[in-house]
């Protein structure tokens, strides 16, 4: 009985000896949920568990309640009717065909963005707001080479979505797609965004900027043009294209980024034109091999394969075989996003590159300028009006102002039914006042013209007549 007790004694003492020197060699730990900066962490043992990997951070999702996003931007999204004039013959009779689509009002005063195919070549133009509204649209400019088209209707304090930082916005990311499609008013689908920068070869043109913001959020005909918008409803994209076999939605569609459409509706609202800006290079993307040869980290960035003589990137040094990868601090990984981060300046803009050459970053400030090799800021080009008064001008020759001694602009061509058509004016026609403003040039005609409210007086001559022609109208309302 007594080697019993003496055996449950020693257990005992063994275990509380344990116990003691445990506490004293190892430290108590604490497993505690902490708020830290706006995130969850978890601390104690799971910090021990991750303590080699310092970047490791619980995250918990964003919230998917996106009520309050599209109260905001389905008022602001507005239907378009476009109608197109179809050639008839000599006698009249052409037929109107149209097309439908999507807008995003961008500001209360009536300055909507959508898509350069949705109002391509259409003469009537009309808007119709969510709460059924309807206005008869002007268009400011368009612009092919982004499918980007500025339109205008004469309202005040109209509901309107605020331009997002495209630049921030992140693989995963919520967003929503509201527009029009299949002639369904104030339509809302959510997706995430899947990939940037995306080019899908769709727009023509040398000089056309495809870096598309890729989503799943569901997009079909009619919603061109519409607004592509984050959790906060900002608009982070105007919807352009899908990619489709039957088409209708099959899983994926594209968005021009918001920082793009800022630019380029900055530009046809003060200029009515684009002003693009070029670093006068000819470039190529990267893969790993030709990036192990030149001594880069990786494929990301630019390769330029030809440098133009007297462009921008001429002037400033750069050379054939540099790869460029950043502009202005931001990474840039393919052509596509270079294209776009160029594509936000105008000519005569400095913008600092930074660039790969022998096996060395280097970085150097550049002055973009035009497809011209030119720093100033483009001119008109007479043909701004043709879409909404039915007539394009140009510059008088030096001989025909010494022949008809007259400073003004030529009528070049009036477009059958239009406005300017109903007043019997005729081509040749030299405009040398615009309600009652001297013009010279055709930047000034244009000007005055856009800038004039509603009536619109016309004086001039025709050549080899004396007597001043007045023609009188009103713009569309």
């Amino acid at each position: 009985m007594r080697n019993y007790a003496l055996l449950a004694l020693v257990c005992i003492l063994s275990s509380l000896l344990s116990v003691l020197i445990y506490s004293q060699l190892v430290a108590p730990t604490k497993v505690v949920w902490s708020e830290q900066g706006g995130e969850t962490r978890l601390t104690g043992l799971v910090d021990k568990l991750f303590e080699s990997r310092s970047n490791s951070e619980f995250r918990s999702s964003s919230p998917t309640d996106f009520i309050v996003a599209a109260e905001v931007a389905t008022p602001a999204v507005v239907n378009i009717r476009a109608l197109i004039e179809s050639g008839g013959n000599i006698w009249g009779g052409g037929a109107m065909t149209g097309s439908s689509g999507s807008g995003v009002v961008v500001s209360p005063d009536g300055y909507i963005v959508t898509n350069h195919h949705v109002v391509e070549k259409s003469s009537d133009i009309k808007v119709t707001m969510a709460d059924k509204r309807t206005y008869k649209a002007k268009l400011i400019g368009s612009d092919p080479s982004t499918d980007i088209a500025l339109l205008k209707i004469e309202e005040q304090e109209l509901p309107f979505v605020v331009f997002g930082n495209s630049d921030s916005v992140r693989v995963g990311e919520w967003v929503l797609a509201v527009g029009n499609p299949f002639n369904l008013e104030s339509t809302v689908t959510a997706g995430i965004v899947s990939a940037k920068g995306r080019n899908i070869n769709i727009l023509s043109g040398a000089a056309s900027i495809e870096s598309f913001i890729q989503t799943d959020a569901a997009v079909n005909p009619g919603n061109s043009g519409g607004a592509l918008v984050n959790t906060a409803g900002e608009l982070i994209g105007v919807n352009t294209a899908i990619i489709t076999e039957s088409g209708s939605y099959e899983g994926y569609s594209f968005a021009v980024p918001s920082n793009l459409v800022k630019k380029v509706v900055s530009d046809l609202r003060e200029y009515g034109t684009v002003q693009r800006a070029y670093l006068g290079v000819g470039i190529q993307d990267l893969d790993s091999e030709m990036a192990r040869d030149l001594g880069l980290p990786n494929a990301e960035g630019v390769l330029i394969n030809r440098v133009a003589s007297e462009g921008a990137a001429s002037d400033a040094g750069l050379k054939a075989g540099d790869v460029v990868i950043g502009i202005n601090n931001t990474n840039v990984r393919s052509t596509s996003e270079l294209q776009e981060y160029v594509g936000r300046f105008r000519p005569g803009e400095t913008v600092q590159v930074d660039y790969w050459r022998d096996s060395k970053k280097l970085r150097s400030r550049i002055t973009l300028k035009d497809v011209n090799n030119s720093t100033r800021i483009a001119k008109a080009q007479g043909n701004e009006l043709e879409a909404e008064l039915g007539f394009a001008l140009r510059n008088l020759t030096r001989e025909e102002q010494r022949k008809l001694r007259l400073q003004g602009v030529a009528v070049s061509s009036v477009r059958r039914g239009s406005i300017v058509y109903e007043t019997n004016m005729q081509p040749g026609f030299v405009i040398t006042s615009v309600n009652g403003k001297r013009v010279d040039n055709v930047s000034e005609a244009v000007e005055a013209m856009q800038s004039a409210y509603s009536n619109l007086s016309l004086d001039g001559y025709y050549e080899g007549e004396s007597d001043l022609y007045s023609y009188r109208f009103k713009k569309n309302d």
